[in-house]
């Protein structure tokens, strides 16, 4: 088994809150589950996060390097947004 360190935190109230309601719905069996959930959660969405940027940022970034990627400038892409929600506005 992992050894458990034990650690003290401070919470917001609302926080505090949602951990004891989540307890008491029965959904978890203790506050320390329930922070142990969402530190798994997080290191989950870090993991995807990193993913992400090593595969499709990365080689997205590569390809602009190579001169190979096709880029819009800011200014016209808010201006084309721009027109399509005026058009939608108009038929509303």
């Amino acid at each position: 088994m992992n050894k458990i360190d034990r650690r003290t935190i401070s919470l917001p109230t609302e926080q505090s809150d949602y951990i004891d309601r989540l307890v008491e719905s029965g959904e978890y069996g203790s506050a320390s589950e329930v922070v142990r959930a969402g530190i798994r959660a997080l290191q989950q969405h870090d993991k995807a996060i990193e993913n992400w940027l090593r595969t499709e940022v990365a080689e997205t970034y590569d390809r602009v390097k190579a001169g190979t990627e096709r880029l819009v400038p800011v200014d016209e892409v808010v201006a084309e947004l721009n027109k399509r929600r005026h058009a939608r506005d108009r038929q509303a």
